[in-house]
């Protein structure tokens, strides 16, 4: 029988779970990386087929590409079912993936010295970016140059929970765990970490309404105010994979608004860093998470202001 992590609930289902994704990790261990990859992009194929969320994704695809064509569409989910294949065998071997030389792995690593100018600053980072590419490789990655902290969401099944937690842990990364952790994010920020945080899911009545993608979604306020409260940057990555399955990343100026004490500053950057994923997403729409009901949470009213100055930029360093 698979281990319980001496929880006592664990039910039949999510031993059988845990024991289910062990075995898949034995198996892409055994593999190169790149045949772990192809093998990846098999289960993807498969996973589309079987229909898993396919519905939730064609819906997201058609809301926010409707001058697309059917089939540019169907092409995009297929790729992005591959991607996501590709990306949880990498899962797997996250550690190995960190270590490897520049040009093996990750292909090439550009504004990595908006990052070192964080690090000076003494303050922290919260390292900002969405369900784009295999984030886990990017803020692991980053890591390697500085104490990075995911604040993660556990999930419900205990077991493969303690088996992600421990391949971060071999990657070199902490864990704050959402929720109850923000006292934990307050002290990794003054002991210079980065904090990684994802915020491109739908916030329900907890967020507030920004533009993305043509059209008003809950995004969480939580990272901008975290930000303006410290003094901690916000400062995006994203990783894209190349055709030949190697990575680039590729790391942004902090995110900056023109009056931080301002009443909407706040809203503001949140509608900042979430124009800068759209931006990313428009250009690789395969590598993001089209998976989730992004827009499941309407606004009180349909003529609510979109928070936000279309216009404002992030500032170079």
């Amino acid at each position: 029988m698979v281990e319980t992590l001496e929880d006592p609930e664990v039910s039949p289902a999510e031993e059988f779970q845990t024991l289910l994704v062990r075995t898949l990790v034995a198996g892409m261990r055994g593999l190169s990386w790149q045949r772990s990859l192809r093998v990846g992009e098999s289960i993807g194929d498969l996973v589309m087929r079987l229909g898993v969320r396919r519905r939730t994704a064609e819906e997201n695809l058609e809301r926010a590409f409707p001058e697309w064509e059917e089939d540019r569409r169907r092409e995009v989910l297929r790729d992005h079912y591959r991607e996501l294949g590709r990306v949880a065998a990498e899962y797997a071997r996250l550690a190995e993936l960190v270590r490897a030389p520049i040009g093996e792995v990750i292909a090439e690593v550009r504004g990595a010295e908006h990052l070192e100018g964080a690090r000076a600053g003494g303050r922290g980072a919260i390292l900002l970016t969405g369900h784009f590419g295999n984030f886990e490789l990017l803020g692991a990655f980053l890591g390697r140059t500085n104490p990075v902290d995911f604040l993660v969401r556990p999930l419900k099944n205990p077991g493969v929970e303690a088996l992600i937690a421990r391949w971060r842990e071999a990657a070199g990364v902490g864990q704050i765990a959402a929720g109850a952790g923000i006292r934990r994010v307050y002290e990794a920020l003054r002991a210079n970490h980065w904090v990684a945080v994802l915020a491109d899911q739908d916030a329900r009545h907890h967020g507030t309404f920004v533009p993305f993608l043509g059209r008003p979604a809950s995004t969480p306020i939580g990272p901008a105010r975290l930000s303006l409260a410290t003094g901690a940057p916000i400062i995006m990555g994203f990783c894209a994979r190349r055709a030949d399955g190697r990575h680039e990343l590729d790391v942004d100026p902090p995110l900056q608004v023109d009056d931080p004490a301002a009443a909407d500053a706040a809203e503001r950057l949140t509608a900042l860093h979430t124009g800068r994923l759209e931006q990313w997403v428009r250009r690789r729409p395969e590598q993001w998470f089209w998976l989730h009901r992004r827009w499941k949470t309407r606004p009180p009213c349909e003529g609510e202001r979109q928070a936000g100055p279309a216009g404002e930029k992030s500032r170079r360093t």
